[in-house]
């Protein structure tokens, strides 16, 4: 997988509100950029196993420090069944639209995962 390019493609993503398509967002980036996969989850909360397959690896969020083409995800809650699932571009946090933050449920009681590609 191209991180570069995928990283090119989210920045691309220019809508201020989601479409409920987190996870279909991150997929076609994932996708467009080279990954190869087979078979993934609907849900966001879900894709941890699927970008685990895809190389990346599970790392303490660093949200403070972002890098290109890192991802992270917010498990399921009782007010957001499916979770959510955003991309780094290099500037900001992008899923089915452009963030303002990585917080987007302002809830203190979310579960966050984040992933990064070994250099």
């Amino acid at each position: 997988m191209d991180v570069s390019k995928f990283s090119q493609l989210l920045a691309k993503i220019t809508r201020t509100t989601s479409t409920q398509k987190c996870a279909r967002s991150i997929r076609v980036a994932l996708q467009s950029s080279g990954a190869k996969i087979q078979q993934h989850p609907v849900a966001a909360s879900d894709w941890g196993n699927t970008l685990q397959k895809l190389g990346f690896t599970k790392i303490m969020p660093q949200f403070d420090r972002p890098q290109k083409g890192d991802i992270y995800i917010i498990k399921a809650t009782s007010k957001h069944s499916y979770g959510h699932i955003a991309g780094y571009s290099g500037s900001d946090w992008v899923s089915d639209f452009k963030q303002r933050t990585y917080d987007v449920y302002k809830d203190k009681k979310v579960t966050y995962e984040y992933y990064r590609l070994p250099n």
